[in-house]
């Protein structure tokens, strides 16, 4: 896996939150296997993780870690902005905030 420069997404969602944005690599709490990078618009905590801000393989019912397969969220739809969402269990991944130069595709 090789690292690529992504671009952030600027879209009315991105500019709601402040324009503020950053990249972070989410791996599973109970085994520690990196997940994918995604990108946190705004400040708070990661309650839930849009479809369209994660980097890679979109194609999942619900968000499972590959290599001890604990479920870390559930596929939803967030009402207040009409978008496809996992919304995630409290402690189930860690987050970590890397350069724009180190997201990862993972597939």
């Amino acid at each position: 896996m090789g690292y690529e420069r992504v671009q952030f997404t600027s879209d009315k969602f991105k500019k709601s939150r402040g324009g503020h944005s950053r990249w972070l690599l989410l791996s599973c709490v109970s085994c520690g296997e990196s997940l994918f990078c995604y990108q946190k618009d705004g400040s708070g905590i990661l309650k839930r993780l849009y479809i369209d801000r994660i980097v890679g393989d979109k194609k999942k019912k619900n968000l499972v870690c590959q290599k001890c397969k604990t479920v870390l969220g559930i596929f939803t739809l967030y009402k207040k902005e009409k978008r496809p969402a996992f919304r995630l269990f409290v402690g189930a991944v860690a987050k970590k905030t890397i350069p724009g130069d180190k997201v990862k595709k993972f597939f």
